[in-house]
């Protein structure tokens, strides 16, 4: 079967949107990419900072509520939607929820062929990377290091502790069929 969707999943800051930018160079096909990061962008601001939508807590704790679970589901569905017609898709996300967020893809994919990537990095280089960033609140990267890839399943885990994204990318390519 062909591969229809790469989804990536990782904690904040753990390289994924870098080896998003290299699978775009190195698949000979073009993929079209979308990250959680403009999902949240999208969002209007009155949603980034209520109980209904994302809270980021001081200490880089995110919590989600019912309106964010709504419009995500609506991206998720749309980006499946590009895949069944055709596009190819590569996803940067974070399973704040684990396995319960890889079961909500599963879902919504539904036939669609998708090679399911895990990206790690140590959390202590991820938190130094998070400051090198200025984007995002301290401590973000150091709690979903770990927790991201509790019960998720996949066909493939690269680690950017020490290997570029580059490198990363072409491993993840040679997986693609």
């Amino acid at each position: 079967m062909t591969t229809q969707m790469i989804i990536l999943n990782g904690g904040s800051s753990s390289g994924k949107s870098g080896i998003v930018r290299c699978l775009q160079a190195v698949l000979p096909d073009p993929w079209l990419a979308f990250g959680c990061d403009s999902f949240v962008d999208a969002m209007p601001a009155k949603m980034q900072a209520s109980d209904g939508g994302i809270r980021i807590a001081a200490d880089g704790g995110v919590s989600v509520g019912a309106d964010f679970r709504a419009l995500e589901a609506a991206w998720t569905d749309g980006i499946v939607a590009m895949a069944r017609a055709g596009a190819r898709v590569v996803v940067d996300d974070v399973f704040l929820g684990g396995a319960a967020s890889q079961q909500r893809w599963r879902k919504a994919l539904g036939g669609v062929t998708v090679l399911w990537v895990g990206v790690r990095c140590d959390s202590a280089v991820a938190a130094g990377r998070e400051v090198a960033r200025g984007d995002r609140v301290h401590g973000m990267a150091a709690s979903q290091a770990d927790a991201v890839h509790q019960g998720v399943f996949y066909d493939l885990e690269v680690d950017t502790t020490h290997t570029e994204s580059l490198v990363c990318a072409r491993t993840i390519a040679a997986h693609v069929s």
